[in-house]
């Protein structure tokens, strides 16, 4: 088998929740072997199909399926400039569907060639929201019954829900929020549910890097006697600098890393241990390859692993996040966002959920399959990204 090599990839593209996935086939020149790996940009979804499609396909067709540390560079240094979302996507996706190649060919799961399992699942973290804070309570009670202990409260849609819409006239079309009065409700939040549920209960909020340096040192700060098992997102990744002053302010678990393509951007965040989670979303930095080595240097540092786990990554993609997440040590928390019946039927094979605790697939590889028939059926959209575009009270944008 030493002599199989890489025969042809190819992007599939579809949307069976109304949001792109991408995801990477690789065949083997040996008859019926071949890999998935997750690429998914939801927002650029034509781009990576164009990368994987006009240049890594050409780099890397007739090379052998066994050198995936080689070709991971290889795809990496070969445009010359780097580090970009969308090349790293594209890299993902042959650089995971590789590993399930190796995986099938070893008729091993993803997580026994990571080493084994030290837990047989990762407990994982749901998202309770409403427009007021008694459906904030409600769906909470509703997934501390179905077992999950970990909950992320937001009131409102990242940013709050703004009372006021006062803006200059002609400002234009928008998602508005407004930062003081969304973190002064996020404090009133926090307040209600630790007054209204279960002391055990561990609550994560999601700042979504919308704050200013200056405000979000005394947000965390505001919130770190209502004991929060972490914040996350507190500050773009422009701004890491900033976690300092925070650290030096307070004890508030902080949670990093949604954003971040490039590994000088958790270097300093992880070797000062500013941070408690890291939590990248893998495709966004070129999949399994460089995350493995990424939560062995966390590791050393007593940093956790919280890998993102939001609806715009394809479910081959949690399927990863989940074989990582039962095989290190330093393991945190799993978002999950859920997976719906009907991506099950696109992508059978799927991690499933049971009682708080998110299961790896068991099968060879990362174990899902992709029936390209059906998901041929939900064509990729091709809108302009709409909640993206956010805007302060005075109509100027802000990061989103």
């Amino acid at each position: 088998m030493s002599g199989i090599t890489i025969r042809d990839l190819r992007c599939i593209i579809t949307a069976p929740e109304n949001i792109n996935l991408v995801v990477v086939r690789v065949d083997t020149s040996e008859s019926g072997l071949y890999g998935y790996g997750c690429a998914t940009f939801a927002y650029r979804a034509l781009a990576v199909k164009t990368v994987v499609d006009e240049y890594l396909k050409p780099l890397i067709v007739g090379r052998s399926i066994h050198d995936i540390e080689e070709i991971w560079q290889l795809m990496y240094q070969n445009a010359y400039w780097r580090n970009d979302a969308v090349s790293a996507n594209a890299i993902s996706g042959v650089d995971m569907a590789l590993w399930d190649i190796k995986g099938r060919l070893a008729g091993l799961p993803l997580h026994s060639l990571l080493g084994g399992k030290v837990r047989q699942a990762a407990a994982v973290y749901r998202h309770a929201s409403g427009s007021r804070l008694e459906e904030i309570l409600e769906e909470l009670h509703r997934f501390q019954s179905e077992g999950v202990r970990h909950i992320r409260i937001q009131w409102g849609n990242y940013g709050g829900i703004s009372r006021d819409s006062h803006r200059p006239d002609g400002s234009p079309e928008g998602e508005y929020y407004d930062p003081r009065e969304y973190m002064r409700r996020a404090v009133e939040m926090f307040d209600y549910i630790r007054s209204n549920s279960d002391g055990h209960l561990e609550l994560l909020h999601d700042v979504h890097e919308r704050l200013s340096p200056v405000d979000a040192v005394g947000f965390a700060a505001d919130l770190e006697g209502f004991k929060p098992f972490f914040i996350e997102d507190l500050l773009p990744p422009e701004q890491g600098g900033w976690f300092e002053k925070i650290r030096s302010r307070c004890g508030t678990p902080l949670a990093m890393g949604e954003l971040f393509t490039h590994p000088l951007e958790w270097d300093g965040l992880i070797r000062e241990r500013l941070i408690d989670f890291i939590r990248v979303h893998i495709s966004m930095i070129g999949g399994i390859t460089p995350a493995r080595k990424l939560a062995v240097f966390a590791e050393q540092s007593g940093i956790r692993t919280a890998w993102h786990g939001p609806g715009d990554v394809s479910p081959v993609g949690h399927g990863v996040n989940v074989h990582l997440d039962v095989s290190v040590r330093n393991f945190g928390i799993q978002e999950w966002c859920g997976i719906s019946d009907r991506l099950h039927e696109v992508f059978p094979g799927s991690p499933v959920l049971r009682d708080g605790y998110a299961y790896p697939p068991e099968k060879p590889g990362i174990g899902i399959e992709v029936n390209e028939e059906l998901a041929a059926k939900f064509p990729p959209l091709d809108n302009a990204t709409v909640w993206t575009r956010t805007r302060l009270p005075d109509g100027s944008l802000n990061l989103p």
